[in-house]
């Protein structure tokens, strides 16, 4: 049912852009004949004239960065149509640099619009240009960040991932932020810069069947490992036929001054998130009880 509705959203935003793409092709080709059949009318309105001047040079650039958008977006989808995992981040890449190239001609109509011509307002405002890119240094390289993981192969749109301290599935990539949803359904937003100085898992590229539980337990209390591999097994044995028979792992992976680090892992049968929710809350609870069950008996 969600799927369906996606691809009716999907197809409604395509004949909208359709749309909206002929309509700027139809008042670009009158605006242009007028230039040619009303030249006497617009010397008497040079106002008017000026307005359809910036509007023009709008609507030539928009038209041209659609066509553009239109092309690279279809050889993109022939060239992979065979592959089963298209990375839609290509395609988002394309649509944030159509988007930028639009306000920039927008700017450029406006300028004409009230007289201003880019190239030397452009000249006259080098220094001042400068002094806006170090002020706003952080956002642009996070925006070229942004750019960069669209047009990469690490991840895309709908991947479940590990980013630093975060994990779940990614729902959105703008050019300020990774949008993770995660497990409880509340979307992080994390900057792209993050991506290039964090570590990354990518688990779609693996086995996202996969589940894995990090936990540490005091130095003190984890004397008996036998003991509590056989309790958190018999939390896991409880799911039945949504666990992979076999699949359970339980292994120590570091030991601190005053903790033991763990890692217990085991498929799932079905990508069914919430049963994966259930078992993790579940062998969350087992290890409170066995550290209180540990921090009770008596010492020697």
């Amino acid at each position: 049912m969600a799927m369906a509705a996606a691809t009716d959203i999907m197809k409604q935003r395509a004949i909208r852009d359709r749309l909206f793409f002929l309509f700027k092709v139809v008042l670009w080709v009158v605006i242009a004949y007028s230039f040619a059949t009303a030249e006497a009318w617009y010397g008497d309105h040079p106002r008017v004239r000026q307005f359809a001047y910036g509007l023009n040079t709008f609507l030539t650039g928009s038209v041209l960065i659609s066509i553009g958008r239109f092309i690279f977006i279809a050889l993109y989808k022939r060239r992979n149509i065979k592959n089963d995992r298209i990375r839609g981040n290509y395609v988002l890449g394309i649509n944030q640099i159509a988007t930028l190239l639009n306000v920039a001609f927008v700017i450029i109509g406006l300028m004409l619009v009230f007289g201003i011509n880019p190239r030397e307002f452009l000249t006259s405002i080098t220094i001042v240009a400068m002094a806006i890119a170090l002020l706003f240094r952080d956002y642009i390289t996070n925006m070229i960040s942004g750019l960069l993981i669209m047009f990469s192969d690490q991840f895309t749109v709908g991947d479940n991932v590990r980013i630093g301290e975060h994990k779940g599935k990614i729902v959105d990539i703008t050019l300020a932020n990774i949008m993770v949803k995660n497990e409880d359904d509340d979307v992080v937003l994390i900057p792209n810069n993050t991506a290039f100085t964090a570590n990354i898992i990518n688990q779609s590229l693996q086995n996202s069947k996969k589940l894995t539980v990090d936990f540490e337990l005091p130095l003190a209390h984890s004397y008996d490992q036998e003991a509590l591999k056989n309790s958190l097994e018999t939390v896991v044995k409880q799911y039945g036929g949504a666990i992979v028979t076999g699949s359970f792992q339980f292994k120590v992976v570091g030991v601190g001054k005053d903790v033991v680090k763990y890692k217990l892992q085991f498929f799932t049968t079905k990508r069914d998130a919430d049963v994966r929710r259930r078992v993790r809350n579940d062998v969350y609870q087992r290890l409170i009880a066995y550290d209180a069950e540990q921090a009770s008996k008596p010492k020697n």
